[in-house]
């Protein structure tokens, strides 16, 4: 049952995420422009990202936490907001569908910390964060709870910062 409910989490709540496919066809786009996800953690420390006027980390840190407070609070049309409108990561349509279903069945809370802008210049922005997920499947109460880290990478459309992409890694030792 664990394993279900650890597969159903990794398709819901991390529903920016690339199958194979798309991550081929992205990791292709990425290298075709020059931009990659990354950055260095030296023990535990995650180094923020050079030169970020105090205006811009302030909106992207902003555009991060309302991507994750939209989220959970089951409100989907808050949720579409933060999401651009050509992602590199994921298709728009299946993101929404599968958010849908992961509102209807589950109590989520996700919380983040240690958020970090990793990567920035004035066009794209990457942000660090340790995730922590609690869901609570409605129909059963079964409980499920994990760690990860996760990059979020943002671009800039119409003047606001818009999830265009979703990196997570799972921490095994916490689940």
């Amino acid at each position: 049952m664990n394993k279900w409910i650890m597969l159903v989490a990794a398709l819901f709540l991390l529903s920016a995420c690339n199958d194979k496919d798309e991550a081929n066809t992205n990791e292709q786009q990425v290298a075709s422009n020059e931009s990659t996800v990354g950055f260095e953690i030296t023990g535990d420390e995650v180094v923020e990202a050079p030169d970020i006027p105090k205006e811009e980390q302030a909106a992207i840190v902003a555009a991060f936490n309302e991507y994750i407070d939209s989220f959970n609070s089951k409100d989907i049309d808050r949720y579409v907001e933060t999401l651009s409108k050509h992602p590199q990561g994921f298709n728009v349509e299946e993101d929404v569908e599968a958010a849908k279903q992961a509102f209807e069945q589950y109590d989520i809370a996700r919380s983040a910390t240690d958020v970090t802008i990793v990567k920035y210049d004035e066009e794209e922005a990457q942000v660090f964060a340790n995730l922590d997920i609690h869901m609570t499947e409605i129909e059963t109460n079964a409980e499920l709870a994990s760690s990860g880290r996760q990059v979020t990478v943002f671009v800039k459309e119409d003047n606001d910062w818009k999830v265009t992409s979703v990196y997570y890694i799972g921490d095994e030792s916490a689940q």
